[in-house]
């Protein structure tokens, strides 16, 4: 995950209304957040759906369609390959699917993306720390381009 996509992942987690310590959060940790997110927001909507509050469960579902595009910004297909790119699909298919479930009023289709999610985010937490730790070695040797200035 580049700099560049992280912060936008930051700001969709802030406009989806997810608060906790993003500003020091780790990449990792970030994206397990992201996840954690929008099995919230999805809860919820669930809920609100069960109880016919329209405009809540809406709400709700609209937060968990920001924070799922804040993932697919994250993801840096330049890196991941493969991976990266069935992410980004199986991402935008789960955004489709929840605005489904907002128009057909489908609590099985909230389901259905909420078990996807926690299939990613349980292959995401195993992620052991030596890797997080030697990909954030990695990262920190590399040069810093957005500082590069064009003036000479």
């Amino acid at each position: 995950m580049s700099l560049t996509n992280t912060r936008g992942a930051i700001e969709q987690y802030k406009k989806a209304g997810v608060h906790g310590a993003i500003e020091s959060a780790t990449p990792h940790r970030l994206i397990q957040m992201l996840m954690e997110g929008v099995l919230s927001k999805l809860t919820a909507a669930k809920g609100f759906m069960e109880r016919g509050e329209v405009p809540r469960k809406g709400e709700q579902i609209g937060w968990a369609i920001s924070i799922i595009d804040g993932l697919r910004l994250s993801l840096d297909k330049s890196v991941g390959g493969g991976i990266a790119q069935n992410l980004d699909d199986l991402y935008e298919y789960m955004g489709r699917r929840l605005v489904e479930a907002n128009y057909y009023n489908k609590t099985e289709y909230l389901d259905e993306v909420m078990g996807l999610m926690n299939e990613i985010k349980s292959g995401w937490d195993a992620i052991s720390q030596d890797v997080i730790n030697e990909h954030a070695q990695k990262k920190e040797q590399q040069p810093d381009l957005t500082r590069v200035s064009g003036s000479g």
